[in-house]
């Protein structure tokens, strides 16, 4: 049986432009000027771990001291920002919903109490049961495998019957060196008009720009 391993942030959650917005603030605050845009282009697609190492780094190249506070006082910011402002991206629970009856999993380079606290906010949360994973739980983030290897296995789903619906290029390689079939998805808010294009270089089977193109192909998989 075909089981669907999904992206959240950018695949479910149009999270980005919120969380990317709270970064620049907080780090133009700090003195490090930042848009939401360059924070965006920076930041995106990486672990928790990696976003504030990458922050002290650069605040040491500017003269600046980064407060042993600042990782507590963004995720505060961050997670005020999602119980107010998050919103599906469009036609994702519909989606998920409609394809309830197959195994599926979350894979996501978010951390676990993000998204708990996400999946709650957009009433998903028993969509997926225990079947929410974490790069934190591997050693590797994406563009490695690990992360959908690891759901894979939970779903006892051999990995060439896993097809992944990811937003990112480093999620698109993780998904192609897993194994898998990669639907890229460019359907989230913060995303440029030549993202398809850097979905399909990274090498994804099929582009959808829509949820309703991910059913599409989907249906045509099964």
């Amino acid at each position: 049986m075909r089981a669907l391993i999904f992206d959240f942030d950018g695949v479910i959650a149009d999270s980005e432009v919120l969380v990317n917005g709270a970064m620049a603030e907080n780090l133009t605050r700090l003195g490090l000027a930042t848009t939401t845009e360059q924070s965006l282009a920076t930041f995106l697609g990486k672990r928790w771990p990696e976003v504030v190492a990458l922050v002290e780094t650069r605040m040491r190249a500017q003269g600046l001291t980064t407060p042993a506070s600042f990782g507590d006082e963004l995720k505060t910011a961050i997670h005020r920002r999602f119980q107010d402002e998050l919103r599906e991206v469009p036609g994702a629970r519909a989606f998920i919903r409609a394809f309830a009856h197959l195994p599926r999993a979350i894979a996501s380079s978010s951390s676990a109490d993000r998204l708990a606290l996400c999946l709650q906010a957009l009433d998903l949360a028993s969509d997926f049961g225990d079947h929410v994973y974490s790069a934190d739980l591997v050693k590797h983030g994406k563009p490695a495998p690990d992360i959908f290897l690891l759901a894979a296995g939970k779903l006892n789903a051999a990995p060439a019957d896993c097809i992944v619906i990811e937003d990112s290029a480093g999620g698109i390689r993780a998904a192609r060196t897993a194994g898998m079939t990669a639907i890229g998805l460019a359907a989230a808010a913060h995303l440029a008009p030549d993202h398809a294009g850097k979905l399909k270089d990274a090498g994804a089977h099929h582009i959808a720009n829509s949820w309703d193109g991910v059913r599409a192909l989907v249906t045509d998989l099964l």
